[in-house]
C-alpha cells in the first residue's frame, strides 16, 4: 500500500470529522465548550469515553507488550472496573450535588481557594504530559511508516495533526467531542475486530484453537503470582483501582464529558457500562497481542514492542488491512488529544483564570480568552510531543503510567483528604505536601533497589504519592470546631 494512497484516506477521515463538527457545533456558546450545556446523552459519552480512556497507545502497546507480559494487563483492567463504581458511587454524586463545571471547585469549596488552584495545577501537568507523549506515539508511526516515504518532517506531521484538532473543536468544544468521539471509538473497534479476524484465517485457527495455541506458548497468562515483581497481581489490581479513580474520577477532561450528562442517575449508568465494557474492549485488545506474537512467528518477522502491530499491519498484511490500521489508529488518536486539549482550556480559563468568577467581563471577551488558550495549548502539545521524539521511549504506556503515579497522586490525596476528614485546612500551605510528595515519590523509586531488594515498586507508588500528601495535609491542618 502506497503511502499517498494511505494519507488520502487519512484526509478524507478528517473532512468526515469536520463535516460533524461543522453541525454539531451551531449555536456554540462556552457552556457548550465547557460542559456541552449539560444536555450530553449518556449512552453516547460512555460509548466516545472508550475511545477516550484507550488511545493510540492502547492500540499499539498494549498488543505489543503480549510477547514480554503476556495477558498481565487485564489485572490493571480488573482494578478499573473497581475504580469506576467507586467513581460512580463517591464522587459523581459530590459532583452534581455541587452542580460543578470544573471539578475542582469541589477542592474550593472543602479546603480553599490554594487547594483548589493547586490541584487544578496538577492536573493541568498531568494531562498536558500524558496526552503528548500519547499524541506522539501515533504521530512516530504515522511518521515512520508513511509520511517518512512522502519527505515530510516530523515536525510538520505534528503541526499538521494539532490544526486537524483544532479545527474540529476550535467552536464546540465538548458538544462536538461527544458525538466525534462516538464515531472515532466505532472505527477504532471495528479496526480492531476485524485485524482479529484476518489473522485468525490467515492461521487457520478458530478463536479457541487461538487461545489453546497461545496458554502452550505462554502468551495468555493473566496473573503473575511474583510479589517482588511489579506486576504482582494484587498490585495491579490495587493500582488499576487508584489509577482509574485519579485519572478518570479526579481528571477535568473525564469527567467533563460525564457532568455534561443530564442526571446523576444517567451519569452513573455511564461509569457503569464504561466499567464493564472498557474490560472486554481491553481484553480483545490483548487477545489481538496474542494473534500477532503468533503471526510474527509464523512468517519470520522480527518486530517487538510498539513497533510489533505497526510492522505487521502496514507491511505484512493485504492493502485493506493496511488501510483499517491506519483509519483505527487515527481514530484511537483524536479521541485522547481532542478531549485533553479542550478539557485544559476548560480548566485553565475556569480554575485558573477564573473566567465564571470574573462578571465584568462579556460573553465575547470570554470566547476570544477561551480561543486564544485553546490555541496556546495546542502550540505547547507541539513542543512537547518533539520534546517526547527527543527522549524516545521505548515503551509509551510505562511512561504513561509512570507519569501519572507522580501527578496524580497529589490529586489523589486532596480529593481523598476532603471527602474522608472533616478537619480544617491551613490552605495558604496546600501547596506545600502537594510539591513535597511526588519529589519524595522520585526519591524512593530511584533508592528501592538499596533498600527493598528484588522487590519493585509498581503501580502502587500512585497510592503511595497520595498517602504522604494525604499525611502531609493532615499536619497543616486541624480540627474543624465549625458546627456543620
Amino acid at each position: 500500500m502506497s503511502a499517498p494512497l494511505l494519507f488520502l484516506f487519512v484526509f478524507v477521515y478528517f473532512i468526515i470529522l469536520l463535516g460533524v463538527a461543522k453541525i454539531t457545533s451551531k449555536n456554540s456558546n462556552n457552556m457548550s465548550f465547557f460542559i456541552g450545556n449539560k444536555n450530553s446523552q449518556w449512552m453516547l459519552v460512555a460509548f466516545g469515553m472508550i475511545g477516550t480512556s484507550l488511545s493510540g497507545v492502547t492500540f499499539v502497546s498494549v498488543p505489543g507488550a503480549v510477547g514480554k507480559d503476556s495477558f498481565h494487563y487485564l489485572q490493571i483492567t480488573i482494578g478499573y472496573l473497581i475504580g469506576y463504581l467507586a467513581i460512580a458511587y463517591i464522587l459523581l454524586p459530590i459532583y452534581y450535588k455541587l452542580n460543578l463545571t470544573s471539578i475542582y471547585h469541589y477542592l474550593e469549596q472543602r479546603l480553599g481557594f490554594n487547594a483548589y488552584k493547586t490541584g487544578a495545577s496538577f492536573f493541568v501537568l498531568s494531562r498536558t504530559l500524558g496526552a503528548t507523549a500519547r499524541l506522539y506515539l501515533v504521530v512516530k508511526i504515522l511518521q515512520v511508516f508513511i509520511l517518512d516515504n512522502m519527505g515530510i518532517p516530523f515536525w510538520a506531521t505534528t503541526l499538521v495533526i494539532l490544526i486537524m484538532i483544532l479545527l474540529y473543536t476550535y467552536e464546540g468544544g465538548v458538544k462536538t467531542i461527544v458525538w466525534t468521539d462516538t464515531l472515532q471509538t466505532s472505527g477504532m473497534l471495528l479496526g480492531l475486530i476485524i485485524c482479529c479476524i484476518y489473522i485468525l484465517n490467515n492461521l487457520h485457527f478458530s478463536f479457541l484453537g487461538s487461545l489453546q495455541v497461545m496458554h502452550a506458548k505462554g502468551l495468555s497468562t493473566v496473573f503473575n503470582n511474583d510479589v517482588n515483581s511489579k506486576t504482582f497481581f494484587l498490585k495491579q489490581i490495587i493500582g488499576g483501582a487508584f489509577i482509574t479513580l485519579t485519572m478518570t474520577g479526579m481528571d477535568q477532561e473525564m469527567m467533563q464529558k460525564n457532568i455534561s450528562v443530564k442526571t446523576l442517575k444517567d451519569a452513573q449508568k455511564n461509569m457503569i457500562t464504561i466499567g464493564f465494557t472498557l474490560m472486554f474492549v481491553i481484553s480483545l485488545f490483548l487477545f489481538l497481542g496474542g494473534l500477532i506474537n503468533l503471526y510474527a512467528a509464523e512468517h519470520h518477522i522480527q518486530a517487538v514492542g510498539d513497533d510489533l502491530f505497526p510492522t505487521l499491519a502496514l507491511f505484512h498484511m493485504p492493502p485493506y488491512i493496511s488501510i483499517i490500521f491506519i483509519l483505527a489508529l487515527i481514530s484511537a488518536l483524536f479521541p485522547s488529544a481532542d478531549g485533553a486539549i479542550t478539557a485544559l482550556t476548560s480548566s485553565f480559563c475556569i480554575d485558573l483564570l477564573g473566567m465564571q468568577r470574573n462578571i465584568e467581563w462579556e460573553d465575547t471577551k470570554k470566547k476570544k480568552i477561551r480561543q486564544r488558550v485553546h490555541l496556546g495549548f495546542a502550540c505547547l502539545f507541539f513542543i512537547l510531543v518533539l520534546v517526547f521524539k527527543w527522549i524516545d521511549n521505548k515503551s509509551i504506556i510505562d511512561l504513561l503510567l509512570k507519569i501519572a503515579s507522580y501527578t496524580y497522586g497529589p490529586l489523589l490525596g486532596l480529593f481523598a483528604f476532603g471527602i474522608l476528614t472533616k478537619r480544617k485546612l491551613q490552605d495558604k500551605w496546600s501547596f506545600l505536601p502537594c510539591i513535597l510528595a511526588p519529589l519524595l515519590c522520585l526519591l524512593l523509586d530511584y533508592v528501592q533497589p538499596i533498600l527493598l531488594g528484588n522487590f519493585r515498586i509498581g503501580q502502587e507508588l500512585l497510592i503511595i504519592n497520595g498517602l504522604i500528601t494525604f499525611l502531609g495535609l493532615w499536619l497543616i491542618s486541624s480540627p474543624n470546631t465549625e458546627k456543620s
